[in-house]
């Protein structure tokens, strides 16, 4: 990855390109978001693919890292409904029970009931499990750093808000965060 000096920052890149080329053809059309969502996806795409190294070495899918990284952040003993991960990972009730199923095949993962509710199953991470997770989280990171290397503590700091005010009403929990000083009745 080139280095990027912050005394000098890039003048253009592709998206600026790609939106003066749209402007250019097409000039009666809102091309305004682009600068901000291509960047995004763009930068998306370079994120995939630096989880998806990290997570080849542990021999890991996305899809279960996020499942396992979910019970991990739970905290011992390392376990949550079935439910939950689906709420955790934004996926559906049946790919959820095939990814249970797949990650209890190769022994990350244990089903059990749960003792609160007869009816109900908890999901936990096997001592197994949690070294996978623990140590793709480690080369995650350090690829994470990486890509975040040529960016000022101050600028991820304003970067990582802004995301956050972009990214707070599409979360399936959004109505219960909004604040009342910024959405008066």
């Amino acid at each position: 990855m080139a280095a990027i000096d912050p005394q000098h920052p890039v003048e253009h890149d592709e998206v600026d390109r790609i939106v003066q080329a749209w402007q250019r053809v097409a000039p009666q059309l809102p091309v305004e978001p682009l600068h901000v969502l291509s960047r995004i996806s763009r930068f998306a795409r370079h994120l995939d693919r630096a989880r998806k190294e990290a997570f080849s070495r542990h021999h890991l899918e996305v899809w279960e890292f996020d499942v396992m990284s979910a019970l991990r952040r739970a905290g011992a003993p390392y376990e949550l409904s079935p439910g939950i991960l689906v709420q955790q990972t934004l996926s559906t009730s049946g790919t959820m029970t095939n990814r249970i199923d797949r990650l209890e095949r190769r022994g990350l993962v244990e089903r059990h009931r749960d003792p609160s509710d007869r009816r109900g199953v908890k999901v936990r991470l096997t001592a197994t499990g949690c070294e996978v997770v623990d140590s793709a989280l480690h080369d995650l990171l350090e690829r994470e750093h990486d890509l975040l290397a040529h960016l000022p503590q101050a600028e991820r700091t304003h970067l990582a808000d802004s995301l956050r005010l972009l990214l707070a009403p599409l979360e399936p929990d959004a109505d219960h965060r909004r604040s009342d000083k910024r959405h008066p009745d």
